[in-house]
Formats: structure tokens, C-alpha cells, sequence
């Protein structure tokens, strides 16, 4: 489960080239797009500007650079050309990225236009949640301490945890050991050490916890219909801490 020196350097890298795919997005108005051309967009410029992989495509057969995750969809919405984004709107596109046989994993929520501010609030606090997983990180912490900091946040907030759903290593694959769950006891679980990589990736839901999937077979839905939305990094453990492999350009002042 850890990584040499050399191979993290790499991951960083390949985490490097996504911030600059969110990067590009962050340029759009994404109203009146469908999330078909947003993953066309994505595609494309993975391929031919950045000389990388979409990770995503052909993984477990599926066939899109992106997940596009709209308002109620927790995760894994399919990209369509007959799903427009519209005025106030949420939607989270989950984007891998695999260069010199390395991968990197990250998602962000947009607000599309003029978003309510209950749907504003949801995606400030799990944003929120997300970094407060991450500044658990570091060498001796255990895995229950990230879950159980996402896990306090959201509830205090009032929102729930998704629980079918979890973060994970990664490296030369998508899904590796260690499971990072988003909710959790503090001093349980595996300890961590100097040399891992995983995703922390929360999933907050407006209502209630539960979801399903739908007859596709990828996207899944919460079942009350409320709003969800997530977040997503890469992180390796230093031996002082944390580095966030997928950092992006604008978070780089806060964090």
C-alpha cells in the first residue's frame, strides 16, 4: 500500500495534469451545455493537450472520461447529450487521469448560475468536509480519524454521509487497498504511514443517507430526491503530514 519517493512523484504529476482539466472547466459557462459535451470537451483535452489518459474510459466498461453528477445523482452519472445543464443547477464531474502508468482521482461540484442558497450551503460543507478529512492525515493517524472528521461536519451541518460509496488507494490502479470510508470512529481503523495514496472523496446528502442505482446500472440516486453533491483528492501520507496530489491552482493560496 505505499509508494516510493519516485512513484509519488509521478502520481504528482498525473495530479498536476487533472487540477489543469478542472482548471479548463473552471473557464466554462456551463449553462445550456449538455454533460455529453462537457465529457467531449474533457476527452479531448486530456488526449491531445495534455498527452495523457482518460482513466476512466473502459474502466469496468464504461465508456466516458468523466462522471457527470447532477443535483439528486450522488455519483457515477452517465454523460448524456440530452442532459443540459441548467440555471442553478448543481453537478460534480469525478475525472481520472493516467500518465506515465499512474493515476490520479479527483472531483469537484460546480454551481451553475444563479444557484438557492440551501444547494450553495450543501456544497460549501462538503467541501468543507472533504479538507477537514484531509488535515487528519498524516503518519500514526488511523482511518477512522478521516471519517469520523467528515462524518462530525456533515452532521453538524445536517446533511448525511453516503455510506455505500468510499474513498480508496490508488497508484498504478483506480481502486487499490486501503477503503477510506466517509464516516467513522477516531483511533480505529488501519494506520496510516508515510508512503500511502488513497482518495478521500465525500458524498453529503440534503436528506436522507439512502440511494440507489438506477436501471443503467451506473448512476445512482438518493432515494428522497434531495440534492447531493462531493468532492474528491488524491493524498499521499509524508512523513510530516499530508500532500494533496490533485491540487488545484485556485485552492493552492487556501490550503
Amino acid at each position: 500500500m505505499t509508494k516510493r519517493p519516485e512513484e509519488i512523484a509521478l502520481m504528482a504529476e498525473s495530479g498536476r495534469l487533472l487540477a489543469d482539466v478542472f482548471s479548463r472547466l473552471d473557464q466554462l459557462d456551463l449553462i445550456g451545455m449538455s454533460t455529453m459535451a462537457v465529457n467531449d470537451l474533457v476527452d479531448r483535452y486530456i488526449i491531445d493537450d495534455l498527452q495523457a489518459r482518460p482513466a476512466s474510459k473502459g474502466q469496468y466498461g464504461y465508456a466516458y472520461a468523466l462522471n457527470a453528477s447532477r443535483n439528486s445523482v450522488v455519483c457515477h452519472g452517465v454523460p448524456s447529450a440530452s442532459e443540459i445543464l441548467q440555471d442553478g443547477d448543481i453537478v460534480n464531474f469525478d475525472i481520472t487521469l493516467e500518465k506515465n502508468g499512474y493515476i490520479a482521482d479527483s472531483s469537484k461540484t460546480y454551481l451553475v448560475g444563479a444557484v438557492s442558497s440551501a444547494a450553495r450551503k450543501l456544497v460549501q460543507v462538503t467541501y468543507e468536509a472533504l479538507w477537514m478529512g484531509i488535515h487528519t492525515v498524516r503518519p500514526g493517524a488511523q482511518l477512522g480519524d478521516i471519517g469520523h472528521a467528515i462524518a462530525r461536519h456533515a452532521s453538524r451541518n445536517g446533511y448525511s454521509v453516503v455510506r455505500e460509496y468510499c474513498g480508496h488507494g490508488i497508484g498504478r490502479e483506480m481502486h487499490e487497498a486501503p477503503q477510506v470510508l466517509h464516516w467513522g470512529k477516531p483511533k480505529t481503523g488501519l494506520v496510516l504511514r508515510e508512503g500511502m495514496t488513497f482518495t478521500i472523496e465525500p458524498m453529503l446528502n440534503q436528506g436522507g443517507r439512502a440511494v440507489h442505482t438506477e436501471d443503467d446500472g451506473w448512476t445512482v440516486v438518493t432515494d428522497d430526491g434531495k440534492l447531493s453533491a462531493q468532492f474528491e483528492h488524491t493524498v499521499a501520507v509524508t512523513r510530516t503530514g499530508v500532500q494533496v496530489l490533485t491540487l488545484r491552482p485556485d485552492e493552492q493560496a487556501r490550503h
